[in-house]
């Protein structure tokens, strides 16, 4: 019987991830661009539309593979749809790929040893740059699914993008909102995972400042009785 423990992958998958966190990271940005020229372009701008529209499924097909292969070295078989959750949403939600920062959150939670600074300031960093690629890619969808409804009150781009940062800080002005079913499930998922990533950004620095607070207390000299 392996000595590994029960939520730690094998080293077969942790090679792949690290092999491939980058070129997915890429691939990501390039399905994101993709969609983006889809959205804010109008249908009669060819050749962009096409060239678009294979971005967005050939980097797809991408994540395709690379689910396969992590379905493949996981050996969990039919557990990895339960196990492996998160890689399930972002396979069918590409625009929800951002995600993935909460796996690295969850891998800096579960050391036992005091975690190197750098560390965090990796966590904060990828969180902030997460939360504006969600943000933009809730931009892009809002935008696509109500710009045309009746009684939209996110007519342009400008309108969803300033209605992403009021639902991101949680300030809610109410002067945009979506309308439609689909638009409001994307603000509801916006809602949760801005929370929970600006809790990942919150939380890593207040560990930080804890840490930086008890090393100034070890080398501070002891009193005099």
């Amino acid at each position: 019987m392996s000595d590994r423990p029960a939520h730690e992958p094998p080293a077969r998958l942790t090679r792949w991830e690290q092999r491939t966190e980058v070129p997915l990271f890429a691939a990501g940005l390039l399905f994101l661009t993709g969609y983006a020229v889809r959205v804010l372009t109008p249908h009669e701008a060819e050749p962009w539309n096409d060239i678009a529209l294979t971005l967005v499924w050939s980097t797809w097909l991408l994540f395709l593979v690379d689910y396969v292969a992590r379905l493949h070295l996981s050996g969990l078989g039919s557990r990895f749809l339960r196990v492996r959750w998160l890689d399930t949403v972002v396979l069918l939600l590409p625009l929800l790929r951002p995600l993935r920062m909460v796996q690295v959150y969850q891998a800096v939670q579960r050391r036992h040893d005091r975690p190197r600074l750098n560390l965090y300031a990796r966590v904060m960093a990828y969180a902030g740059m997460t939360v504006g690629l969600l943000g933009f890619a809730a931009s892009l969808a809002v935008y696509h699914l109500e710009h045309r409804a009746p009684d939209a009150s996110i007519r342009t781009f400008g309108d969803a993008v300033w209605w992403a940062c009021a639902t991101l800080t949680t300030v809610g002005y109410g002067d945009a909102t979506p309308v439609t079913f689909w638009g409001r499930v994307v603000a509801a998922g916006l809602m949760a995972c801005g929370l929970a990533l600006l809790g990942a950004v919150t939380g890593s620095f207040s560990s930080w400042l804890i840490q930086v607070f008890a090393r100034e207390d070890e080398k501070r000299p002891p009193e005099r009785g």
